[in-house]
């Protein structure tokens, strides 16, 4: 799954640090079990998907997503909702919208979706994805082609988890690459933040124009770094991660680790950038998942491993939210 792009002297030697490991102390499986919650789970009103991390402020669990009438399935036409938890996520509250469209014309006026969290000098800031109408299109509606419905990231930010949260200057903050050849040069989606050395990493997937409809299948994680949440964001020269749809990240070690979805597998970098697999052939992987990640509330959390998160499940005009522990 991986697209390696380290020298090879980094390669080698991560790839001596895993061997070592695997010699000293195998690895052991990854295992996901599942529970069904209250609250955002099923619906026969509303759909609900693409959630974020969770984070828990004052003993209260929060986690932010993707909100739809049924029997719509697809964010493409969601609003972004939130609920609050004092149960580990087993139980939810909805508390109502936390981000709705953008104004006529604006990148974010179709709908705003896969929303993400970080907490960070005492504010707390929103980031999720938009898309506007299809451009020429005479209805005004969006036909979610492979041509010119392009994305972009954008961010909110408030003094409360409960918001309100108001749109920054400069949004969009993060934009497609305009060189064709490039993985992100029509869809970029799934902000997951991570703050490491001062910097914040904007870890996300890209979809290449030059794929067509083949895109999904070809999506593959990037990373962009800030000195502030706002940006300006400078995009690494390269991807990280092949087969990687929707991205989940975590602090470990000294590192970074990634669930790769269409893989099923879940990789480490120690930099961050150069990815390498730990394991593979993972089975019942979560979808669209996002973490409970202390590091999230403070970046002064130390790398802890991943216990708990919501995911999504669905079939065809029903998605929902469930709770999942990673073992």
């Amino acid at each position: 799954m991986i697209a390696l792009f380290a020298l090879s002297s980094c390669k080698q030697t991560s790839e001596k640090a895993i061997k070592k490991q695997e010699t000293d102390a195998p690895l052991k499986s990854v295992r996901f079990t599942y529970q069904e919650v209250k609250g955002i789970g099923h619906d026969s009103l509303f759909n609900r998907r693409d959630n974020s991390d969770i984070i828990q402020v004052d003993g209260t669990y929060y986690v932010w997503y993707t909100k739809m009438e049924s029997p719509q399935t697809a964010g493409y036409w969601g609003s972004i909702w939130y609920a609050t938890s004092v149960d580990e996520g087993l139980t939810w509250k909805e508390q109502g919208m936390a981000l709705g469209l953008g104004r006529e014309g604006k990148f974010d006026s179709q709908s705003v979706f896969t929303p993400n969290i970080l907490t960070y000098e005492g504010r707390y800031y929103l980031y999720y994805t938009g898309v506007k109408p299809t451009p020429g299109n005479k209805d005004h509606i969006f036909e979610n082609n492979s041509i010119n419905d392009i994305t972009a990231i954008g961010l909110a930010v408030a003094d409360h988890p409960k918001g309100p949260f108001k749109r920054v200057e400069n949004n969009p903050i993060l934009e497609i690459s305009q060189t064709p050849e490039a993985f992100d040069s029509y869809r970029i989606d799934d902000a997951s933040l991570l703050v490491r050395d001062d910097k914040i990493g904007l870890y996300y997937k890209g979809r290449s124009i030059i794929h067509g409809k083949q895109g999904p299948s070809k999506t593959q994680m990037g990373v962009a770094y800030a000195q502030r949440p706002e940006g300006p964001y400078v995009k690494h020269d390269a991807p990280l991660l092949d087969k990687s749809h929707e991205v989940l990240i975590w602090k470990k070690d000294k590192g970074v680790a990634a669930l790769a979805s269409i893989s099923s597998s879940i990789s480490y970098a120690e930099d961050g950038i150069h990815f390498i697999t730990l394991h593979d052939s993972l089975t019942d992987i979560p979808q669209a998942p996002g973490l409970y990640r202390p590091d999230l509330e403070s970046s002064e959390h130390k790398a802890e491993s991943p216990v708990w998160g919501i995911a999504m499940k669905g079939r065809k005009g029903l998605t929902y939210l469930t709770r999942y522990e990673m073992k």
